[in-house]
């Protein structure tokens, strides 16, 4: 298993837990009435989601969903239905459950399937 793939879910998994900051981001948090340190919502953070494959039960009720957050050395997707971090590059592969999910990005995602109309 490669360092780089570990390290790099690693990240992600920290950024679960603890959220990701207006300053982080490079967001401008005072257009949000907001300070530089504040968390970021689950909407904001999945503005930069490269992909999002959505788990619906029989009835189109959402159940979580993998978000591609990284691609090309190493794939790097947020699986919420299982609380967990994927990452995968050629046959090295490592994955990290997280236990919080600061930014509630599994609620945003949630309200997208909702909005959706695809249910």
């Amino acid at each position: 298993m490669s360092e780089d793939i570990k390290k790099q879910v690693l990240h992600i998994v920290k950024q679960l837990e603890e959220g990701v900051t207006f300053e982080y981001c490079g967001m401008n948090a005072e257009e949000y009435d907001r300070e530089p340190e504040d968390i970021i919502s689950g909407l904001d953070y999945l503005e930069d989601a490269l992909d999002i494959q959505y788990i619906v039960n029989g009835e189109g009720e959402y159940l979580g969903a993998r978000v591609l957050v990284a691609f090309g050395g190493p794939n790097i997707w947020i699986d919420t239905l299982n609380e967990r971090v994927e990452g995968a590059w050629w046959g090295d592969k490592y994955n990290a459950h997280y236990v919080n999910d600061d930014m509630d990005i599994n609620e945003a995602l949630r309200m997208l399937w909702e909005c959706s109309g695809q249910q």
